[in-house]
């Protein structure tokens, strides 16, 4: 499943993979689900780019010990 994003003036794709995913370098996804959209620094205003939807494996709170769970 992927959601779609437009983005706006002067955004990169480092800028939409932190808001799509609270993580900047998660980008290769983001990359990989637009094949038709050229890697360039800063992506023109309104191009319509393809967000995957991305489960996490693991939360947070699964990492922490138990007492501070």
């Amino acid at each position: 499943m992927n959601a779609i994003y437009q983005t706006k003036s002067d955004e990169r794709w480092d800028q939409i993979a932190y808001k799509a995913y609270g993580d900047s370098t998660k980008i290769a996804g983001i990359i990989e689900a637009n094949p038709g959209i050229a890697i360039t620094d800063i992506l023109p205003q309104g191009t319509r780019l393809l967000i995957p939807i991305i489960e996490e494996t693991e939360s947070f709170v699964d990492i922490l010990p138990p007492w501070k769970q």
